[in-house]
């Protein structure tokens, strides 16, 4: 689990979020789900497109650079679309709808995943996942 966190603002976007890491995580996604809980997400790396098909719900997503800008986002993706195209993505981190407002997260902010050891106190991992 991770903490992703919209350094530019000081915001949080997730509390606990998934990280999707492996072909399979990674091509599973959010499929499956009914719902991503207040402050849930899922970050997916390396990743640099998605789609929602087949998924129950809309999802915000933002599209990261390596450095942890933020180069593009999308708002309350409905179920069945694809999403945007960003150039120069490395992760992205799938929200529930609206979490991308209520942080005040843009283009060009910072993000940063704040890693979980276990049962330990967050270790911070700048940048991607």
């Amino acid at each position: 689990m991770t903490r992703v966190v919209n350094r530019s603002r000081g915001t949080v976007l997730a509390e606990q979020a998934g990280v999707a890491r492996s072909w399979w995580a990674r091509g599973k996604g959010l499929l499956g789900r009914r719902g991503l809980p207040e402050g849930g997400g899922l970050v997916i790396n390396p990743c640099s497109s998605i789609h929602t098909w087949f998924m129950a719900f809309p999802i915000d997503v933002a599209f990261v650079a390596a450095d942890g800008r933020v180069v593009r986002t999308a708002h309350a993706l409905r179920p069945w679309r694809f999403g945007p195209f960003a150039r120069q993505v490395r992760y992205v981190v799938e929200l529930p709808a609206g979490a991308l407002v209520r942080s005040d997260t843009h283009a060009d902010d910072y993000l940063e995943l704040v890693a979980f050891a276990d049962d330990a106190a967050p270790a911070h991992a700048p940048g991607a996942a």
